[in-house]
């Protein structure tokens, strides 16, 4: 059995209509669905307890075809302030671009925060990361020739390197 594609990257946001209008103005991502959760749903299947506890969930597309699902619950929670690199589970999401130094002025220019300039890898491709407006982490990644050859080379290559250089890792 074997996935088909990555569907969705689900972020919980502070306020559903903000988060809409940030991915929508920044990234040109589209609310293409909104559902309202009863609150016993929201009690039983999220585990948020309250008087009327509440979820607004909505799916916006990214260009390309990922979905990010954006979850607002009531009652919140505050942020995490800083997730540790090293603590297991998800650190970030990342957008692939055309030219960082661009995408990194016009984040700029929307008063985005950019934790770092464009910098090079060693492999050639060029990152920098962002934060949207509840501090998640996004990476911003310019694949260069890369995304060519992950995007239609890529089930070949890893049938390939499953059973020679990276095979180790799957003993």
């Amino acid at each position: 059995m074997n996935a088909r594609s990555l569907s969705h990257i689900g972020i919980t946001v502070s306020d559903f209509n903000t988060a809409v209008k940030f991915y929508s103005e920044v990234f040109g991502c589209p609310l293409v669905g909104v559902s309202d959760a009863e609150p016993e749903r929201v009690r039983a299947f999220f585990g948020v307890d309250g008087p009327a506890p509440a979820c607004k969930i909505g799916w916006v597309r990214v260009p390309g075809g990922g979905i990010l699902e954006i979850f607002s619950f009531e009652p919140k929670l505050p942020p995490e302030v800083k997730i540790p690199w090293n603590r297991t589970g998800i650190t970030h999401y990342s957008f692939n671009v055309r030219n960082c130094q661009q995408w990194y002025d016009y984040l700029q220019s929307k008063g985005v925060e950019c934790l770092s300039k464009p910098e090079q890898s060693p492999r050639g491709h060029w990152f920098f990361f962002a934060k949207d407006m509840d501090g998640n982490l996004i990476e911003m990644i310019d694949l260069r020739r890369m995304h060519w050859v992950l995007q239609w080379g890529g089930a070949l290559g890893g049938f390939l390197f499953k059973r020679g250089m990276y095979k180790k890792y799957y003993e």
